[in-house]
């Protein structure tokens, strides 16, 4: 209570409820009283009319004092007084005309009392009015004491308890929703910290944040989304103001909005690194990688999804200049290397050779095919499907064990200088839906890194055999095996472990990569098992038939 009054004694523009309240009470009793007293006067004239009209002005004055003091600016017990100056006009009515029943009036101060001041308000005001009834009554030689004589009071004082009781849940319903406002309040503040300190982290990234509601609106997007977009737009116009043509991977083929990668993730879609150009080939454009994810609530109940956005115009540019670079330099070095090969071909097929000089020729004409090879499997390599030239691939139904053959007999010569045997007894006769001249590749690379990195003296397993869906191809060597930390790389694009590295087996570290990428092409896949001091297995899965055709 003490609290309340120093607030409302801040200032006259503070709470105005005590004002309110004290208003409302006494209107009230005062709109009672002056239709009790036009009552008491068209039935009959009371019994003192000079009283009746002081009791009134009295109530007028009291109701007078309630609208014009400021109620707010002193402490709520000074309230009191005006309920207490009510008991005492109600007593001047009554006895201005005690058959009118004015002494029902008592229980609008009396619940006034219980009501704003508690248990002491309830007391005093039950008390004192029965009391001053009582004494009334009794001092009365026309009244006397009966059952009626306790019905006045006893009614007071259950309406009064009654006022008192839904007072004290009105406060404790108060106080309860005081609590929860302030808890709701903590919890806003602590939320907007949460929130701002999020969008500060967002802000801080260099990549773009999108968030995208369930119904696919934009509801949070971050200053480096702003920034990219702005980036992307046409010399002398705002992001806004404009929209730039948006091309595919290749930075050729341009995309439709409806295919556009914000648009699908509007529409729910999901895409990992998505890499679209913003602007015309020849223009000042930007590559984004673009990646949409999904977002659900705890039912599994999709709410929206995430997209983000990474400039990836240096890398991209980056990757493409070094691929133009190695594709023009196996350019210049295979028109060269094709002619050296052949005159030693014409040299070699001459019967005026010394055996000294045929032998010498041998090996320039082997290291020379070895050269060769690795220009061709940089050319293959620089047929990168995100530069816009895919891997070509005419597949139709052949024998899969005759490729096979033909690869290991090609290979046998350069086993046999290293003493490595190969054994071919697990081929098997199989057809499968392949472009023989590219699988013969795959074979040769599998076969050749066998022969290489195999142990002298050892040997070599190759086996075909088929099922109903698909052929397997798995080549098998006794060599030094792979480590279990480099084997998720070894299909990576010039990638020799550290091992090959540090000797003097010659290598592009791109014919696993190649062979990877032709049979992913045929709709197979190639993996690879290898324990350390045990060698390594390699199994290449190919279809069996073209895809919708029957066994």
């Amino acid at each position: 209570m003490a609290a309340d009054s120093t607030r409302w004694r801040t200032g006259p523009r503070g709470d105005r409820t005590l004002e309110r309240s004290n208003a409302l009470n006494q209107l009230l009793l005062g709109a009672v009283v002056l239709v009790a007293a036009l009552l008491v006067l068209l039935t009959g004239p009371p019994a003192d009319l000079g009283l009746l009209l002081a009791g009134l002005v009295l109530v007028f004055l009291i109701s007078g004092l309630a609208l014009a003091v400021p109620w707010n600016r002193f402490s709520p017990l000074w309230g009191a007084l005006l309920p207490i100056a009510d008991i005492i006009a109600i007593i001047i009515l009554r006895e201005a005309s005690p058959t009118s029943g004015f002494a029902l009036l008592w229980v609008f101060p009396a619940t006034w009392l219980a009501g704003s001041f508690g248990l002491p308000g309830l007391a005093f005001g039950s008390v004192s009015i029965s009391a001053i009834y009582w004494i009334i009554v009794g001092t009365d030689p026309d009244e006397a004491f009966g059952p009626a004589a306790f019905l006045i009071p006893l009614t007071i004082v259950a309406v009064s308890t009654t006022a008192y009781l839904s007072s004290r849940r009105a406060t404790a319903q108060r106080s309860l929703l005081d609590k929860q406002a302030r808890l709701l309040a903590r919890t806003v503040e602590r939320v907007q910290r949460q929130e701002d300190a999020v969008t500060e982290v967002l802000d801080a990234v260099d990549f773009g944040v999108i968030r995208i509601a369930a119904d696919g609106s934009l509801s949070v997007t971050n200053e480096a989304h702003a920034r990219l977009q702005q980036a992307a737009a046409p010399r002398g116009q705002t992001a806004a103001s404009s929209r730039r043509a948006v091309y595919s991977s290749d930075g050729i083929s341009p995309i439709d909005p409806q295919s556009e990668p914000l648009a699908r993730a509007r529409r729910g879609e999901a895409f990992e690194s998505e890499l679209v150009w913003y602007g015309a080939p020849g223009e000042r454009r930007r590559a984004l990688g673009i990646t949409s994810r999904r977002l659900h609530d705890a039912e599994g109940k999709d709410v929206g999804g995430l997209v983000v956005s990474r400039d990836v115009t240096a890398e991209v540019t980056a990757l493409r200049a070094r691929d133009d670079l190695v594709a023009s330099v196996s350019h210049e070095l295979r028109t060269p290397l094709t002619s050296i090969l052949g005159y030693i071909e014409l040299v070699l097929d001459g019967e005026d050779l010394s055996p000294s000089a045929r032998r010498q020729l041998g090996i320039a004409e082997r290291n020379a095919t070895r050269l060769l090879d690795i220009v061709a499997d940089i050319l293959t390599a620089s047929a990168d499907p995100r530069a816009g030239v895919e891997l070509s691939v005419h597949q139709s139904e052949e024998s899969l064990d005759a490729v096979v053959r033909a690869a290991v007999e090609a290979a046998a010569p350069r086993a046999a200088e290293r003493r490595i045997a190969i054994d071919a007894s697990g081929i098997e006769p199989t057809t499968a839906y392949i472009d023989p001249h590219r699988v013969r590749q795959v074979v040769d690379n599998l076969l050749s890194n066998a022969v290489k990195y195999g142990r002298d003296g050892g040997s070599v397993a190759v086996g075909v055999t088929s099922d109903v869906d698909h052929a397997w191809l798995a080549v098998r060597d006794d060599g030094p095996g792979i480590s279990p930390e480099e084997v998720p790389r070894l299909f990576e694009r010039f990638f020799r472990s550290d091992a090959v590295r540090n000797t003097s087996t010659y290598g592009s570290g791109l014919g696993l990569s190649i062979s990877r990428d032709i049979v992913r092409s045929h709709g197979g896949e190639i993996t690879v098992q290898s324990t350390p001091g045990d060698g390594s297995t390699f199994i290449a899965r190919l279809p069996r038939r073209a895809p919708g055709g029957e066994a």
